[in-house]
């Protein structure tokens, strides 16, 4: 039996199914990761700072309209839609399966493509909060409004729901995600490198009996997995369909 049908009987069998995401599996859907040759984190930018220092909660406040420039341009794909892959696991719903989502990224499309649980440990550029009067906002707001959105009723800014570096995740976020990673029977991996923590090291909760990791790359913890495919997620599974 090859390894594709493995993972085809492996999900027909499971009951709770754990699904872990990251940026790869948006690459398809024409977002760009983070640490990729072609990744956020090695495109050229106007800005002299490197992007790990702009997305930043120390930047955001003391070069908000620099913080805002690259946020539109480089994080922010309005127009992006689900590939196969976000279909395939929202299809995973409706075989019957109880399938929970916990997603590094922060571009929504696994709510876009009918997943109904997803945990989004990173938080979503759909959400949007003045840091004063806390009002919400949605993305169009927040794109229209420049160099940077002021709230229309308090002035204050209009920050992304986005965890930037050196702030925390949301605990209640974190909570659910351990919850179904020591509940699920089958955990699958995909698109991540699992290098960012504390997200990455959530795995290590997992009390099932399978994990699949599909990822281009290597990482450290393929040798932790049943299943290894260092493929492109949606040609595996166009392939078990």
């Amino acid at each position: 039996m090859d390894k594709y049908q493995t993972l085809k009987e492996i999900l027909d069998g499971a009951t709770q199914i754990m699904v872990f995401t990251g940026a790869g599996i948006s690459v398809p859907s024409g977002i760009p990761d983070f640490r990729s040759a072609d990744g956020i984190y090695n495109q050229k930018t106007k800005l002299n700072y490197p992007p790990e220092e702009i997305i930043s909660h120390t930047f955001f406040y003391n070069h908000t309209k620099e913080f805002f420039e690259f946020y539109k341009d480089k994080m922010v794909y309005e127009n992006a839609e689900p590939n196969e892959a976000h279909k395939f696991i929202a299809a995973l719903e409706k075989k019957g399966k109880n399938v929970i989502v916990a997603t590094q990224n922060i571009d929504g499309l696994h709510q876009k493509a009918g997943s109904s649980t997803v945990y989004e440990l990173h938080g979503s550029v759909h959400r949007n909060y003045c840091d004063k009067c806390n009002r919400s906002f949605g993305l169009r707001y927040v794109m229209t409004h420049n160099p940077i959105p002021y709230c229309d009723r308090c002035h204050g800014i209009v920050k992304p729901d986005v965890v930037l570096y050196e702030e925390e995740l949301n605990s209640y976020t974190i909570e659910r995600t351990i919850s179904a990673m020591m509940t699920s029977d089958v955990l699958l991996v995909i698109g991540t490198s699992l290098r960012v923590y504390p997200a990455a090291g959530f795995i290590r909760y997992f009390k099932g009996r399978y994990i699949v990791l599909i990822n281009k790359e290597q990482t450290s913890y393929d040798n932790m997995c049943d299943l290894v495919f260092n493929e492109d997620v949606v040609q595996v599974f166009k392939k078990i369909k």
